[in-house]
């Protein structure tokens, strides 16, 4: 006869059996469906089952969310039901579908991968198609692609293979330790710097942004370097000769700086004078530059094939005219006066600046230092002065428009005593 105590654990036992049965059922099976717990079905097409069977669960972010039901072939592959389970969270239709491996040995499953958080959602009826389903590789294919790589391999050439990293790396124990243990070391301080790695990572696109925008500037310099290394295997003769005769001539220059002494640096200092003159003239030496080839080419012009020479000549008489103001202090005299005559050093041309009149001299040297440019409106207020000198001018000996000097004969006119 059975006790009370062993009825209660009975009784407990078969509660419990009840119960698992009934969630494995549940969980399992298609039983919920008949008691009306039931979620909704998807379909996911596929081009090949990839490996996926029934009754295999459906995750959706990592949770398990439901089981594949039926597989079907279809013209194009297969379908497979997704049995989603009621009271979970919605799905997105905007997804991928991956049929994934769980271990090495296989145990696949359909893992739901949505591209965005937001509606629409799966609902009963919504299709999967095979444009967003990944299958991973089959078996089968992997072991004819192992089996053909591994008859591709030379035998003979692997063996050598094997037998020279046995000879490479012979003896070779304490010196790997060391760099096991420098990449270990070189691991440690790479976490220890991790927040600085990543500011330079993070930093490092600016950098490539910049190569980026200046990316049509290199392949310009490239180019011309491309170029310039051209030149110079073309010209490899000129730069053996330039190589082998240059210390030849360093020492030759190296003679004359020696036996030149200190007189070589004072020459280089006065040309600094020299140089400091000729800066504040450069406008001047420029045309100078520009005009004397263009006269030594009209030179050549002037003589004919008959060797005849054709000269033209243009009378220019004070166009512009000569500069006399600050002149007046200096007395005119006659070429036959030869007496001694203290000079006039207050004489200098007194034009005002931007004055169009030919001033003589190194712009009025001693009063004018170095020559500066007038402003325009100087200009403009001294463009009559040519007019103006030619009328202060009348009266004055030898000058247009004054009365001039009575002579009477030859000698008075070349000063020659009576």
């Amino acid at each position: 006869m059975l006790t009370r105590k062993t009825r209660i654990q009975l009784i407990a036992f078969f509660l419990i059996a009840i119960v698992s049965v009934s969630y494995a059922a549940y969980r399992f099976t298609d039983v919920g469906k008949l008691i009306g717990a039931d979620g909704y079905t998807a379909r996911l097409q596929l081009a090949s089952s990839g490996g996926i069977f029934s009754n295999a669960e459906v995750t959706y972010r990592g949770v398990n969310v439901g089981r594949v039901g039926e597989l079907r072939l279809t013209a194009n592959g297969m379908e497979a039901d997704l049995n989603i389970e009621p009271d979970m969270p919605k799905i997105p239709a905007d997804l991928q579908a991956v049929v994934a491996n769980r271990s090495a040995v296989g145990e696949q499953y359909v893992d739901l991968r949505p591209k965005r958080d937001s509606g629409p959602y799966l609902e009963n009826g919504s299709v999967i198609d095979e444009r967003r389903a990944k299958t991973p590789v089959g078996t089968d294919q992997v072991i004819s692609d192992l089996n053909s790589l591994a008859s591709s391999v030379p035998i003979d050439s692997l063996r050598t293979v094997v037998d020279e990293s046995y000879e490479a790396f012979r003896g070779t124990g304490p010196d790997l330790q060391v760099l096991m243990d420098n990449a270990r070391d070189f691991t440690r301080s790479a976490r220890a710097n991790l927040p600085q790695t990543v500011q330079l990572l993070n930093t490092g696109g600016t950098v490539l942004d910049t190569q980026n925008a200046e990316a049509s500037n290199i392949k310009s310099f490239s180019r011309d370097l491309r170029l310039l290394a051209g030149q110079l295997k073309n010209s490899d003769g000129d730069l053996r000769k330039l190589i082998s005769t240059t210390p030849q001539v360093s020492r030759q220059v190296s003679g004359l700086l020696r036996e030149s002494g200190s007189g070589l640096s004072v020459v280089l200092a006065n040309l600094l004078t020299t140089s400091k003159i000729l800066a504040t003239r450069n406008d001047g030496l420029e045309m100078s530059f520009i005009v004397y080839p263009m006269a030594g080419v009209a030179a050549n012009s002037l003589i004919d094939e008959e060797g005849k020479a054709h000269l033209g000549f243009a009378l220019n008489l004070l166009d512009p005219p000569t500069c006399v103001k600050g002149y007046e202090g200096t007395q005119r005299r006659l070429g036959s006066d030869t007496r001694p005559v203290p000079p006039n050093y207050q004489a200098h041309c007194g034009e005002p600046k931007g004055s169009p009149i030919n001033v003589r001299g190194s712009q009025n040297v001693p009063y004018g230092s170095v020559p500066t440019s007038p402003t325009p409106a100087q200009i403009q207020a001294n463009e009559d002065r040519p007019t103006e000198a030619q009328a202060e001018q009348r009266g004055a000996p030898g000058t247009a428009g004054s009365g001039g000097v009575t002579l009477t004969s030859m000698g008075q006119l070349l000063g020659l005593p009576n």
